[in-house]
């Protein structure tokens, strides 16, 4: 009778133990999908603003970068509901964001870009890095005066992925009203996510 309850006990225990760890992978899947669409709004708002003011201009190029921001849009759609990519289409995501940026900049930026490593057939989850390289154009070059400079550089060795990326904002610049960094945030909760222990 005990080695029957005892049987019983611990059957009840596995099976709430599943339920339990089931339901927490689908808490982390649920606020993942919401870090993901917080996501895309913030990139899509601040992309579109750039082929607005090309097209209030009569600039013949607000053509090709509409194309361009479409195809970013299917990827974002399609690839970026997935919860890991090929890292080699993160970076074509982040050079075709770079391209439109570097349109509405011209001259007056310094951009360079740096991709080394085989980064090929590796895979990452989507939308990690674009917040960063948004930050770095909204709250740099497109507030400061003057040329200003942005240097990206990934480093792809073995599993390790090191992202390096400045630009010429001022230490300490003046704050802007109602800035949350929302991107960042988000940046830093889904990391803590899919790679607890294993990023910094």
């Amino acid at each position: 009778c005990c080695l029957m309850l005892a049987i019983k006990y611990y059957k009840n225990w596995y099976v709430k133990q599943r339920r339990s760890e089931q339901l927490g992978r689908e808490n982390v899947q649920a606020e993942l999908q919401l870090l993901k669409a917080q996501v895309h709004p913030h990139f899509l708002f601040n992309t579109l603003n750039n082929i607005y003011s090309f097209v209030l201009s009569g600039d013949s190029r607000a053509a090709g970068l509409v194309e361009k921001l479409a195809g970013m849009i299917n990827y974002m759609r399609t690839e970026g509901e997935n919860l890991v990519v090929l890292l080699e289409k993160e970076i074509m995501l982040i050079k075709d964001y770079v391209g439109l940026e570097k349109v509405r900049y011209g001259d007056r930026l310094d951009l360079k870009v740096d991709i080394n490593g085989e980064y090929q057939n590796k895979l990452i989850a989507p939308l990690l890095m674009i917040p960063f390289v948004e930050n770095c154009f909204k709250h740099g070059a497109s507030i400061m005066r003057g040329n200003q400079w942005i240097h990206l550089a990934i480093n792809v060795n073995g599993n390790e992925l090191d992202f390096i990326l400045g630009n010429s904002k001022p230490l300490n610049p003046p704050v802007q009203k109602n800035q949350k960094n929302i991107g960042l945030t988000n940046v830093k909760k889904r990391l803590q996510l899919l790679y607890p222990g294993k990023h910094s």
